[in-house]
């Protein structure tokens, strides 16, 4: 799969995909711009003006009618905000992209932000911020990086607090924007049944005028920890919610790509390690997986786990017996070591996902722009599978060694307890 990068004299980044089969088409816009940018005072307001985005501009004043013209040409429409991007996307047949950038293009530059549209979102927002909190197998991700990052933006939930939405103002907003939304921190994703060439022509139409300028830099992140740490949710659920994990490396270390096939094997499927000893062998679970997450200057390995309440001591204790036999690794301790049969299986399960993933233009765009955005390169789809492919078996060793280490181990729960006290000990690897 190839690409072409221009960059506009604006310093706009356009990244093009031809997918050749393809009838549709995506066109998305990422910005650098996410929770972590945020202050106490406003913080939550980068998700709130993703919703805004939608909700009226000088060309289109009303959200109905934004939606009514994407319905009429079968497109899909939608946004997402993390920590650390913002995006905004158009999925249509390839005959509408002209439209679809004219709209993205237009929210993105001519939001009206009317204050009756604003106190109306507020609602939506806040149960939104709801829903979260009533769901908790998503709302322990929170918990868990809230323990990991404390009362830093990159501790807050990207949804904000309840007290600063019902706060936030139009000024907030276009603050926030000529604090971030500059051309040069921006890139224009196209991916589909597309040309390039006439393509860049068409971007350059609706977006080679927008202003640059100096955007507002973020608060790395400080990781110090010399003990294991534990945060309780106290919330009466059926079932116990935890997160177990170690803090790792930035999303540029080379570390990454073995860290992937560690958090493959160790919760990467029906097959992998905790899925087999939590739930098939013990029933302990419903769900249990493992991740390797990456920031720009942070990252870790977390396992997540719905669990029996009654029981919950015990899977905390299973998983990080896996931990500890997976990081004592020798080649001669058999209880731990990974084998050559294990390493393939959890290569070819990533990149197996990423071949079905890359089948969406949605996914195509993401993955590209994601890179361009917070990356050193662009790494093709093909390019990363090799990677994972050149990964060995002692290098899998290596970082379950270095990063698997009780020191920094952190467990987030929620349920029913009054403290975490009673989990400490049970943190030792």
């Amino acid at each position: 799969m190839q690409f072409q990068r221009k960059v506009l004299s604006n310093g706009l980044r356009v990244l093009t995909i031809p997918m050749p089969s393809f009838k549709s088409v995506t066109s998305m816009i990422l910005v650098g711009a996410g929770s972590r940018y945020e202050t106490k005072l406003n913080n939550g307001v980068s998700h709130f003006l993703e919703h805004m985005a939608f909700k009226g501009t000088k060309k289109r004043p009303s959200a109905l009618e934004i939606s009514s013209l994407i319905d009429g040409i079968g497109g899909e429409f939608n946004a997402f905000t993390g920590k650390e991007t913002t995006g905004y996307y158009i999925k249509s047949s390839v005959n509408h992209l002209k439209l679809s950038l004219d709209v993205i293009s237009d929210m993105l530059r001519n939001s009206l932000f009317k204050d009756e549209e604003i106190n109306k979102e507020r609602g939506v927002i806040i149960e939104e911020l709801n829903l979260y909190e009533d769901t908790p197998a998503r709302k322990i991700h929170d918990i868990y990086e809230s323990l990991l990052y404390g009362d830093s933006p990159m501790g807050w939930d990207i949804g904000g607090r309840k007290e600063i939405i019902k706060k936030l103002s139009r000024e907030d907003f276009t603050s926030y924007m000529d604090s971030l939304y500059s051309a040069d921190n921006m890139v224009v994703i196209i991916a589909g049944g597309i040309d390039s060439d006439k393509t860049v022509q068409i971007v350059s139409k609706f977006f080679a005028d927008m202003k640059p300028f100096d955007i507002k830099g973020y608060r790395k992140v400080i990781q110090k920890q010399s003990k294991p740490a534990v945060m309780v949710k106290r919330k009466k659920t059926e079932q116990v919610h935890v997160a177990i994990g170690v803090r790792t490396i930035p999303l540029n270390h080379k570390d990454k790509y073995a860290l992937s096939i560690l958090a493959s094997i160790l919760g990467g499927g029906m097959s992998s390690r905790l899925f087999h000893e939590v739930r098939e062998k013990r029933g302990l679970a419903y769900y249990v997986r493992t991740s390797s997450d990456h920031y720009q200057d942070c990252g870790t390995l977390v396992s997540t786990a719905g669990v029996d309440p009654k029981r919950v001591d015990e899977a905390i204790s299973v998983i990080v017996e896996q931990y500890q036999k997976i990081s004592n690794l020798t080649y001669s301790a058999s209880s731990g070591q990974i084998s050559n049969k294990e390493l393939t299986k959890a290569k070819e399960f990533i990149k197996g996902h990423l071949v079905l993933e890359i089948e969406d233009s949605r996914a195509v765009a993401g993955f590209y722009g994601l890179a361009e955005i917070l990356e050193d390169k662009i790494e093709t789809p093909n390019e990363y599978m090799e990677k994972i492919n050149q990964v060995t078996l002692d290098e899998v060793a290596d970082v379950a060694r270095t990063y698997l280490v009780g020191q920094t181990l952190n467990l987030a729960v929620i349920g029913n307890f009054s403290d975490g006290q009673r989990f400490e000990k049970l943190l030792s690897l």
